[in-house]
């Protein structure tokens, strides 16, 4: 087996996925119930998965057209157990350095590979775990926390595997700390093992992965990085009834009402311009001091003052 397909930290960019070793496929079925909306989005992904990153873009935009049709279900993944559980792969994190930086050209989103050279994680568990302690305070500010998690770990080069930077970012997310610790080392580990075993139920063998289902059992999926498109069309397939609210930007400063942070690619998704013509338009608002920007080496994300 090839190193590429040995270790899930080497996405392949081009079928836009991080996939996992084989493990047993479980004999059980799972069925998606909606609850609140007619459709569910059930996402598997995780903090560390360069691809997630990859559809913040396609995501958001669907949040922003679609999203009184639907409600996302985050699961957590697994993506990194250890460095020692696939010895036939690669064994060292600094050979995932260079593989996120072309990732990051690849998916235009801003990623700086040298984590894995200067302060790498031993383990993707740690912030999987805190993900879930972060859901029982609340669905909104874990998907807050998420977000930040994700800044921290791909702009920042911030170990996310270690408490206090997991706590700085609880911290940013509003969520409370405290409570947030005792999950952490209690109900959240559980919750995180409900995910993995829904996980190999479902067939979950990569993230992301996305199953849309309705209330009547039907059931769609979406897997790897996709255009937008492919989100909406498998919503539209499931929901024919739903009607696109398209995002009416009153000024180029709009949609930072919603997403306080937007990298250029993510500007372009969601108002239908390209990249180049986002990054013209948000770096007039920077130089007009309307916007704070974060610079790395492959790109850069722009967030309100």
């Amino acid at each position: 087996m090839s190193e590429e397909k040995t270790n899930p930290l080497l996405c392949d960019p081009v079928n836009g996925t991080c996939e996992m070793p084989l493990g047993e496929k479980s004999n059980e079925t799972a069925t998606i119930s909606t609850e609140n909306k007619p459709i569910k989005i059930v996402y598997y992904t995780d903090p560390i998965c360069s691809s997630c990153w990859g559809i913040e873009p396609q995501l958001r935009k669907l949040k922003l057209e679609y999203g009184d049709y639907f409600e996302i279900d985050y699961r957590m993944g697994g993506l990194l157990p250890d460095w020692s559980y696939n010895s036939g792969g690669i064994s060292k994190p600094s050979d995932v350095a260079h593989h996120w930086d072309e990732a990051s050209l690849y998916y235009e989103m801003p990623i700086d590979g040298d984590v894995w050279l200067e302060d790498p994680l031993d383990s993707s568990y740690p912030s999987c775990i805190a993900m879930k302690a972060a859901q029982i305070q609340s669905k909104e500010k874990a998907v807050k926390f998420m977000r930040i998690l994700r800044e921290k770990l791909y702009l920042e080069k911030k170990n996310v595997a270690k408490w206090e930077n997991i706590s700085e970012v609880a911290k940013l997310a509003n969520l409370d700390l405290e409570k947030l610790k005792k999950d952490y080392d209690g109900d959240a580990k559980k919750l995180f093992e409900d995910d993995l075993k829904l996980g190999k139920t479902l067939g979950v063998r990569g993230f992301p992965t996305l199953f849309f289902a309705d209330g009547n059992n039907n059931q769609l999926t979406v897997y790897g990085s996709k255009p937008y498109s492919s989100y909406k069309n498998a919503l539209l397939a499931l929901h024919p009834e739903a009607r696109k609210e398209k995002f009416v930007s009153k000024n180029t400063l709009s949609i930072f009402e919603v997403y306080p942070t937007l990298a250029p690619k993510e500007y372009a998704i969601i108002l239908d311009i390209s990249v180049k013509d986002a990054t013209i338009i948000l770096e007039e608002l920077y130089s007009k001091g309307k916007l704070n920007k974060k610079n790395i080496k492959n790109g850069s994300l722009y967030s309100v003052k």
